[in-house]
């Protein structure tokens, strides 16, 4: 009895990877992570697409305010290493009241189970909680589930899911990397740092 129970854990503890790696998310509001672009231009204002700043391996692409319950949204594709691949998919619910953020934070822990990461802020008038997988690929994927009252202006207001191909997106900045190698600069192009002591303090406050 005692081997035939060891046996059935030691199945279920080798299953365990491969389901987990099978939930991982892949897709929301009908956009999936990896997809060819053209294949959702009718969800998209392709006419809206730019480079994101100081990340030129990807571009943003604005979604069209058609989806059932979502107020906005971009779409992130690759610029290098496989142009036109979804990397990334960032949604604004309609919805941006705290009791909506925490039914869904429910609803997600019911479906991947504990977050792995707080990302907000201490007071929490800035909520984030993130998962992270690994799909059957080994590609890791990032789930980040967020809130941002009206007191935090350098987040965007309300409730908003963020799902990204975090392999995808290095692999895109690693052929950025490539193709445009940045030339080495020396401490002195930079310039020394001064002392603390020797700084013009009165440049770095507003008046």
């Amino acid at each position: 009895m005692k081997t035939i129970l060891g046996c059935g854990v030691l199945v279920w503890v080798l299953l365990v990877p491969v389901l987990s790696a099978a939930e991982a998310p892949q897709q929301i509001a009908g956009i999936r992570l990896g997809a060819p672009v053209e294949q959702y231009r009718d969800l998209l204002r392709m006419d809206s697409a730019l480079p994101v700043r100081h990340m030129e391996y990807l571009s943003e692409i604005t979604m069209q305010p058609s989806a059932e319950g979502y107020q906005s949204g971009y779409i992130f594709v690759g610029n290098c290493e496989k142009p036109g691949r979804i990397t990334k998919i960032k949604l604004k619910y309609e919805r941006d009241d705290k009791a909506f953020f925490d039914e869904l934070v429910q609803r997600f822990k019911q479906k991947f189970g504990e977050p792995d990461q707080y990302r907000g802020d201490a007071f929490r008038a800035f909520i984030a909680w993130k998962w992270s997988f690994k799909d059957k690929d080994n590609n890791k994927i990032s789930l980040i589930l967020q809130h941002n009252s009206a007191d935090v202006e350098e987040y965007t207001q309300g409730n908003a899911v963020k799902l990204s191909a975090t392999s995808f997106i290095e692999q895109e900045a690693s052929c950025y990397e490539r193709k445009n190698p940045e030339p080495k600069r020396s401490r002195v192009d930079k310039g020394e740092k001064k002392p603390l002591s020797q700084l013009d303090y009165q440049r770095f406050v507003p008046e």
